[in-house]
């Protein structure tokens, strides 16, 4: 039993070769029953800054789970800044143990730091499926492990939230604008995990509520017509994994109905 949190579809390939039953959590966590049983149970997302986005941390502080062996993996794209530990103290404030805690290298989305066609070019330098067979060999054989993070590591955490102390406090509550090239198709109401798009006479309208940055709406627009107010690195490169189909996003984090 794995849960998962996927923008542009990077978590979901990897939660797809350790498990086939597979919850999406912006879906699961509007559920009453919270409760979760299972040999293992796995959690699957990706790090922004480093850390689990804020609805994956919501999810693990509501539910309860049943299982001799809880896994948590992590994908990341540049550095991941000591995910594992911040993990697994964010798994201990929330009264939980992990089992395991791994990484996962692969294409980094973060539009304002990297170029996506130069990501997409060096993606097989990072060997995605070796690692994704070592984590699943880790997980079936129960090994008991918490990547450990370095000095480094902990340094560029500390790097990163200086500079987020930096920004403005609302920076991210206004990161997006919809450009005239917008075609009201609503793509990227329903690829959004928390809701926060809608379309007003036929235009998609950002309203930052419980947004989690984590781009999937920006990535998915077929027109390219969402793009960010701070500067990109290349605003015509677009991103998504090219092992999951759109569909699959949807019903993943569609808020429009209830799967």
């Amino acid at each position: 039993m794995i849960f998962y949190f996927t923008g542009t579809g990077n978590s979901l390939y990897a939660a797809k070769q350790l498990d086939t039953e597979l919850f999406s959590i912006p879906q699961v966590i509007h559920k009453e029953q919270q409760v979760f049983e299972a040999d293992s149970i796995g959690i699957v997302c990706p790090v922004y800054g480093h850390e689990m986005p804020g609805m994956v941390r919501d999810f693990l502080k509501k539910a309860e789970f049943r299982t001799d062996y809880l896994y948590l993996v992590l994908t990341y794209g540049n550095m991941h800044g000591g995910a594992a530990e911040l993990a697994d103290q964010e798994l201990k404030a929330a009264g939980k143990k992990a089992d395991y805690i791994n990484t996962l290298k692969m294409v980094d989305n973060f539009l304002p730091g990297f170029d996506m066609k130069e990501q997409i070019a060096i993606d097989p330098e990072k060997k995605v499926d070796e690692h994704i067979a070592g984590i699943k060999a880790d997980i079936d054989s129960r090994r008991k492990w918490i990547q450990p993070a370095t000095e480094a590591d902990r340094e560029r955490h500390r790097q990163f939230l200086a500079r987020q102390a930096g920004n403005p406090a609302d920076l991210w509550e206004h990161i997006y604008r919809v450009t005239d090239a917008c075609i009201g198709c609503g793509i990227c109401t329903r690829v959004c995990p928390a809701g926060c798009i809608h379309l007003e006479k036929q235009e998609a309208v950002h309203t930052a509520e419980n947004c989690q940055i984590c781009m999937a709406c920006i990535h998915h627009c077929p027109k390219n017509a969402i793009r960010l107010t701070i500067p990109e690195k290349n605003p015509e490169a677009r991103y998504h994994n090219e092992h999951i189909r759109l569909t699959e996003i949807v019903q993943a984090n569609d808020q429009q109905v209830s799967i």
